[in-house]
C-alpha cells in the first residue's frame, strides 16, 4: 500500500455541496431538469425543425450530415511567404478555408517599413500591398476556397483580394469569403488597435463595403458582427449575444436607411461568436441567438422571405481561456469549447492553438488545432445528428432563460437610443467591465476553479514549456526591402492619383469610398498610405475608455 503523504489542503475537494450554482451568464441552475421545466414549450412556434423559422435547431435541413463546417484557423507570421508556406501545410493537414491575420503594426495602420524592425511579423502577417497579396496566395486558387480576412475599414485586404482576382481574370462572382474584422462597433467597445478612424469615418466606410458587395460579390460577406471580442473583453455569453445582436439592429438600420433594400444585403450578413468551455451555456446561447435574430428580422424589420432570417456565424474558441501554466491543458480545453461550437451548429470554426496564451502558434500547435476539428467531426458522432441536445429538458430551459437574459439587453439598448447611442454613453462597456471583474474575482477567490491557475497546480519544468518563435530576421529585411523598392519604383503619378481620388471619394457621400480603395490597390498605394490619407479626412478613432 502506497502512504499517500499529502495534507487535507493538498487534496482536490468536491466544492460543490449544496450551494447555489452559476453559470457565466448568472443564471441560477438546478440540480435537475425536467418536463416542467419546458411545460409550455411549443415546438412549432419555438423550436422549428432544422432550415425552417426560428431556425433554433440549425439554419440548414440536414446541417453536418450534408456538409461539415468550414476549418479555418488563424494564421500569420513574419511575411507573406510563411503565411502561404503554412497554409498549404494546413490543407494537407485537413483545413478546408484560410483566414489573413495580421501583426499589430498593420491592425495600427502602419507598413514594415514605418516601424522597428523588431515589431514586424511577431504576431501576424503584414500584408502591405497588392505584391504581398499575390505571394499569400501564389498556388492557393482563391475561386475555389472560402478566404476570412481580418480587416478593419477601409478593408484594404478585401480590395487587394479583388485587385488580385480580377488581375488573375477571375470572376469577382466566384470569390467567397467574409471580411472578418468589419464591425467597427465591437473594435470601438473591446478591441481599440483596430479603430483607426473617427465613428462616423468607420460607419462610411463600412456601409460603402456592404454596397459594393451587394452589387459586385455575391458570394462575400461583407459584414461580420462580432460578439467574440466582447466576450474576450470580459462579458458573459449572454451579454456576447445580446450587445452582438443590438450591434445588427444597428448595421441594418444603417443599410435600409442608405436606401439599400433589405434582401439586397441581408443575407450576406454573419456573426462571429466566441466558444467557451462551458459548453451547455454556448450551445443554448447559440440556439438562442437564431430564434431572437429570425424574430428580429421578421418582426422589427418586415422580413418576408426565410432565407433572410438565418443567423449564420464563424466562432472562435476562446483564447480568453488558455493559460500560460499547464500549457498543454489548453489542448482539452481547445476541444471541448470546439464541441460546444458544433452542437450549437456553427457554420465556420477557428480553434485556438494551445501554445497562444505564450506566443504566436506555432506549426505543431496548429497542426493539432486543426486535429482536434478533424476529431470532433469524424470521430465523436457529434456531426452524424441534427442539434444533438435538442429536446433535453436542461438545453430547452437553458435556451428560453438566456433568450429572456438577452430580450431584457436589446431593451434597456433600445431605451438608450439604441447601440451606438449605448457606447457613447460608455453603457455596453460599463457592463462588459463589471463581468470581466466579476469572473477575476471568482478565480481569485476560488468559487471558479481553473486548472492549474488556482488549483491542481504542479511544478513544472520549463523545457516542457513551447519556446517563443520569432520571425526570421532576413525574411523580415527581405519584406521590407520589397515596400521600399515597390515605393521607388511604381508608377509614382498613378499613386498619387490615386490617392487624391481616395480623399476625394471620402468627402464625396455619392462616391464609394470602397472602390477608391480598390482602385488605390491597383495604383499600389500601400496599406499605411491608405490609412495615412483618410485619417486626414475623417480623423483618427478615440474609443472611450473611462467610465464612471
Amino acid at each position: 500500500m502506497v502512504e499517500d503523504n499529502r495534507s487535507a489542503d493538498d487534496i482536490p475537494r468536491n466544492r460543490r455541496g449544496d450551494g447555489e450554482v452559476k453559470n457565466l451568464s448568472g443564471i441560477t441552475l438546478k440540480p435537475l431538469y425536467a418536463p416542467e421545466d419546458v411545460k409550455d414549450l411549443d415546438y412549432d412556434r419555438q423550436l422549428g425543425e432544422p432550415g425552417e423559422y426560428p431556425f433554433v435547431r440549425g439554419v440548414y435541413p440536414d446541417m453536418y450530415r450534408g456538409r461539415l463546417w468550414s476549418k479555418r484557423l488563424l494564421i500569420g507570421f513574419e511575411s507573406p511567404e510563411n503565411w502561404n508556406k503554412r497554409q498549404k501545410a494546413m490543407f494537407d493537414a485537413g483545413q478546408t478555408a484560410v483566414n489573413i491575420v495580421h501583426c499589430n503594426t498593420w491592425m495600427r495602420g502602419y507598413d514594415v517599413d514605418m516601424v522597428e524592425k523588431e515589431l514586424v511579423g511577431t504576431c501576424g502577417t503584414p500584408v502591405n500591398a497588392l505584391v504581398d497579396m499575390g505571394i499569400c496566395f501564389d498556388g492557393i486558387p482563391i475561386e475555389d476556397i472560402s478566404v476570412a480576412l481580418n480587416d478593419p475599414g477601409p478593408f484594404t485586404s478585401a480590395a487587394m483580394l479583388i485587385a488580385l482576382a480580377q488581375k488573375r481574370g477571375i470572376a469577382l462572382d466566384c470569390i467567397r469569403g467574409t471580411s472578418n474584422q468589419s464591425d467597427f462597433i465591437s473594435h470601438y467597445v473591446s478591441l481599440h488597435m483596430y479603430n483607426r478612424f473617427s465613428l462616423e469615418g468607420h460607419e462610411r466606410m463600412t456601409v460603402d463595403h456592404i454596397k459594393y458587395a451587394a452589387r459586385n460579390l455575391p458570394l462575400w460577406n461583407p459584414l461580420s458582427i462580432i460578439g467574440q471580442h466582447m466576450q474576450q473583453a470580459g462579458a458573459t455569453p449572454a451579454q456576447e449575444l445580446a450587445f452582438a445582436l443590438a450591434s445588427g439592429i444597428y448595421y441594418v438600420t444603417q443599410c435600409l436607411g442608405q436606401g439599400l433594400n433589405l434582401e439586397d444585403f441581408i443575407t450576406r450578413f454573419s456573426f462571429f461568436f466566441n466558444s467557451s468551455i462551458n459548453i451547455f451555456e454556448e450551445v443554448a446561447k447559440f440556439r438562442a441567438g437564431r430564434r431572437i435574430w429570425a424574430g428580429l428580422l421578421k418582426e422589427r424589420f418586415g422580413a418576408k422571405d426565410p432565407r433572410t432570417m438565418k443567423l449564420k456565424f464563424h466562432t472562435q474558441t476562446s483564447g480568453r481561456e488558455l493559460t500560460r501554466q499547464q500549457v498543454k491543458n489548453n489542448i482539452a480545453r481547445v476541444a471541448f469549447q470546439a464541441l460546444a461550437a458544433v452542437l450549437g451548429g456553427a457554420q465556420s470554426i477557428h480553434t485556438d492553438a494551445y501554445d497562444e496564451a505564450l506566443n504566436a502558434p506555432s506549426p505543431e500547435a496548429a497542426r493539432v488545432a486543426v486535429m482536434t476539428q478533424n476529431i470532433i467531426a469524424e470521430e465523436t458522432g457529434a456531426a452524424d445528428v441534427v442539434d444533438p441536445l435538442g429536446g433535453s429538458y436542461y438545453m430547452e430551459a437553458l435556451t428560453n432563460e438566456i433568450e429572456e437574459k438577452v430580450r431584457e439587453y436589446i431593451r434597456k439598448i433600445d431605451d438608450l437610443g439604441g447601440m451606438l447611442e449605448a457606447i457613447k454613453r460608455g453603457y455596453i462597456q460599463s457592463e462588459i467591465a463589471k463581468s470581466s471583474l466579476n469572473y477575476e474575482r471568482s478565480i481569485e477567490n476560488k468559487e471558479r476553479i481553473v486548472v492549474g491557475v488556482n488549483d491542481y497546480i504542479i511544478p513544472e519544468e520549463e523545457d516542457l514549456k513551447p519556446a517563443t518563435p520569432r520571425p526570421n530576421p532576413e525574411a523580415v529585411d527581405r519584406h521590407i526591402q520589397r515596400i521600399k523598392d515597390l515605393r521607388a519604383n511604381r508608377d509614382q503619378s498613378g499613386t498619387q492619383a490615386a490617392i487624391d481620388g481616395l480623399k476625394r471619394a471620402a468627402d464625396d457621400t455619392d462616391a464609394n469610398l470602397f472602390e477608391a480603395v480598390i482602385e488605390a490597390m491597383k495604383s499600389d498605394v500601400t496599406h499605411g498610405e491608405v490609412i495615412s490619407a483618410l485619417q486626414e479626412v475623417y480623423g483618427e478613432g478615440a474609443p472611450l475608455i473611462s467610465i464612471d
